[in-house]
């Protein structure tokens, strides 16, 4: 009978740990020590992560000890990546605080809440295209003056929108947000706030 001790069971991985490895991935594709495709790949794979251990080898050859151990470094607007694809089933995905946004945000969720808030977000052009594989679930944006929502490109079944595409001020427009793709069973709506006001978060059953 072997004597060796059982295998210790893997450390479970929390949002915040998949969210520094792929803010590790973001700096290494803007130094050039990742091309496009390879970083696409590595986050799809760290989005769907569950342990330390599925988490370690993207990054392992980047960097000593990177990944894990350091802060995140801030990165500038400039450094964003192009694509970024955020995946969620049966949960709640929220996005919030300074985070540097992509050209082209990819949702592929179903029966998720999804919560956006947009509002300290740093862009990365003058435009952001979310592209929305959406079944099941809701989508919300929160935004603030200064940025503009087109919609006419999503196409809804067995569904609702409710966008209002400016806050209805004179604040000129800096950011314009085109929401394109398919929804199904599901809502996206826009909710307008100040810069400084708070948002509660929605309900963890808004993705039933």
């Amino acid at each position: 009978m072997s004597t060796d001790p059982a295998k210790s069971p893997a450390l479970r991985a929390s949002d915040a740990d998949r969210d520094r490895v792929i803010d590790t991935l973001r700096t290494a594709v803007a130094d050039g020590r990742l091309d496009p495709a390879e970083y696409d790949e590595r986050v799809e794979t760290a989005l769907s992560a569950r342990t330390f251990e599925a988490l370690a080898p993207l990054t392992a050859d980047l960097a000593p000890g990177a990944g894990l151990a350091p802060a995140p470094v801030p990165v500038p607007a400039r450094a964003a990546p192009k694509r970024l694809v955020i995946k969620q089933k049966h949960g709640v995905v929220r996005r919030d605080g300074d985070w540097a946004l992509p050209e082209r945000l990819v949702l592929r969720t179903a029966w998720s809440g999804v919560e956006l808030d947009l509002r300290h977000a740093v862009p990365s052009g003058p435009e952001l295209v979310i592209d929305m594989r959406v079944r099941g679930g809701g989508v919300t944006l929160i935004v603030a003056p200064g940025m503009e929502v087109d919609a006419n490109d999503l196409r809804v079944k067995f569904g609702g929108t409710s966008i209002t595409r400016t806050a209805g001020d004179d604040t000129p427009i800096t950011l314009r947000i085109r929401i394109v793709g398919r929804l199904k069973h599901g809502a996206v709506g826009t909710r307008w706030a100040r810069p400084g006001e708070k948002v509660a978060p929605p309900p963890e059953d808004s993705a039933t």
